[in-house]
């Protein structure tokens, strides 16, 4: 329901009437056999339509329908590695991260240790900084690296 006294009209083809008493909205609205809707309550006088509401509703509905199917979702990707990756597998992973950070996503970099690796924990942070380095001009890190059990974990997203 409309409170201002008075709201600019626009008609059903668009044409800007001018600045009318609300019942005198109604009124026109009515005679055109369609409904006053306000399309813009914070302007000063608000803005009312002359339109038909299920339309109206509809237009919205699609909208907003087109705009969610254009989102972009972030997915968190995962790339594992070892404490003693060599360098050919290294470049290898690096080509996935990154694909994965120019598609939008995040990447989640686990490097797995086994047996006496984890006396060496510096390894795999050395492997971890490294990886931070050739990603920094397009991506930053959002976890620091820090380990989980038998694993180090970090986590990049893009800039």
């Amino acid at each position: 329901m409309i409170l201002a006294r008075e709201v600019r009209l626009i008609d059903e083809t668009g044409d800007n009437i001018g600045v009318l008493r609300t019942e005198d909205a109604r009124v026109k609205a009515k005679e055109a056999g369609l409904d006053l809707v306000e399309v813009s309550p914070n302007a000063d006088p608000p803005v009312c339509k002359i339109l038909d509401y299920g339309k109206f509703k509809y237009e919205a509905q699609k909208k907003a329908n087109a705009n969610r199917k254009k989102q972009k979702t972030q997915d968190i990707k995962e790339i594992k590695m070892r404490p003693g990756i060599d360098t050919h597998d290294y470049d290898v992973k690096m080509r996935s991260i990154h694909r994965f950070i120019d598609d939008g996503d995040k990447v989640k970099i686990t490097l797995r240790f086994r047996g006496r690796e984890l006396a060496h924990q510096e390894l795999g942070m050395d492997v971890l900084h490294r990886v931070q380095e050739d990603v920094n001009d397009v991506a930053k890190v959002e976890a620091m690296p820090k380990m989980e059990g038998r694993q180090m974990i970090m986590v990049i997203a893009p800039r």
